[in-house]
């Protein structure tokens, strides 16, 4: 190689981490918007005077809203350029949460919120798809779990900053630190991301072919299953340790922490091995990790054995999403774009039906079988991973 092909490697290797780094932050500032209804639930129900029930629907609605709109909007910002894209979606994010922090009631949040997540709807899928197109495909599945990292960041600082600022100020300060995050990422992203990245827009012949192949379609309702599994449980996790063990809000706000931090592990472990050890298997161990931290779940009797229960759960949560993301890029690469914004739209789906499901079980009944639920829609989820990775084309 010439000193010259060295420099213009070592300046592109410098521009895909510098891209990489902005993507990872924008990451986080969505996922704590995402995020930040679960954590401040708790003075959510309270300052709005709602049950923690209807609280919870914030949730779905939200999910709802970015299950339908990443793969419409796909195909809308198709020929965009993704600096001034992903940029500005953030910025949407950003004003959008400055808005709902001054909604007066329940019934004027939640319509801004919903609106506000369209945002996220976008990003995600987009910043996958988008640093999938700018690194060399040897780099490829690293690049992508490495931005999802941003979601287990999330989870580390952010749950527990919205869970600390809600109970010990309110709610509205903090969907304003998530703005804020948001509107800071997005300057990032619009530095420091290069013009002209245009993944290739997918005709409609493109579409159909997604959306009737037998093996990306359940390897896409694999997202799906994990995803609803979790969040019938997980959407509830403030008022659980609030009504069932007598947690205060730094109490909260630490098992939320220690919860983000196994996330962040996981996901960095499978950032590191996932082009080695293969994103099918990666996924499937994933979402058996879930699900023996749910099969446990009833023998935690204080918050310490909650701490060791939920374990394999947090080392498995974002790792699981990251591994099904490279596994849809390794399995199909010319329809990445398409297959990143339905996998978003599964993550949320799984969103809408297990916030849903485990709202309306907390108002029949209680907190009681809210594990078991969640428990059964990932040995489905289990079923269908082990099926796709029997069926996959290219295997791993």
């Amino acid at each position: 190689m010439s000193p010259a092909q060295a420099g213009a490697a070592a300046t592109s290797h410098r521009a895909l981490a510098g891209a990489r780094w902005s993507l990872l932050f924008g990451n986080f500032a969505i996922g704590c918007g995402v995020m930040v209804t679960a954590g401040a639930l708790n003075d959510i129900s309270r300052g709005l005077q709602v049950s923690v029930a209807l609280a919870g629907q914030l949730i779905t609605i939200s999910a709802a809203v970015m299950c339908v709109g990443a793969p419409l909007l796909a195909g809308w910002v198709a020929g965009f350029d993704r600096r001034r894209l992903l940029a500005y979606s953030l910025l949407w994010f950003g004003i959008g949460h400055l808005l709902c922090a001054l909604m007066p009631s329940y019934a004027a949040l939640w319509p801004v919120r919903a609106v506000t997540v369209l945002g996220a709807a976008i990003f995600t899928p987009q910043a996958a798809a988008a640093v999938g197109a700018v690194a060399p495909p040897a780099e490829r599945g690293r690049s992508i779990t490495f931005i999802f990292l941003g979601w287990s960041l999330a989870s580390v600082f952010g749950m527990p900053m919205a869970a600390w600022l809600g109970d010990t100020f309110d709610w509205r300060i903090a969907f304003s630190a998530v703005a804020l995050l948001s509107i800071a990422g997005a300057g990032w992203v619009y530095t420091a991301l290069p013009d002209g990245v245009r993944p290739p827009a997918l005709s409609l012949a493109s579409w159909k072919k997604v959306f009737t192949d037998p093996v990306l379609m359940p390897m896409v309702a694999v997202t799906a299953l994990m995803s609803a599994g979790q969040f019938t449980l997980f959407s509830y996790f403030a008022p659980y340790y609030r009504d069932i063990f007598g947690a205060s809000a730094t109490e909260v706000g630490l098992m939320f922490a220690w919860y983000g931090a196994f996330g962040v592990i996981g996901n960095v472990l499978l950032s590191r091995y996932v082009d080695r050890i293969g994103p099918g298997r990666a996924a499937t161990a994933a979402v058996a990790m879930i699900g023996f931290s749910l099969l446990l779940w009833p023998l935690a009797e204080s918050l310490l054995v909650m701490a060791i229960v939920v374990i394999p759960w947090a080392f498995a949560c974002f790792a699981g999403n990251s591994a099904q993301q490279a596994r849809l890029g390794h399995e199909a690469p010319a329809l990445a774009p398409a297959l990143m914004a339905l996998n978003s739209s599964a993550i949320y789906l799984g969103q809408a039906a297990g916030a849903g499901s485990g709202g309306w079980i907390v108002a029949q009944g209680g907190y009681g079988p809210l594990n078991w639920v969640g428990l059964a829609w990932i040995v489905v989820g289990i079923a269908v991973s082990v099926w796709v990775e029997r069926h996959s084309r290219r295997g791993d």
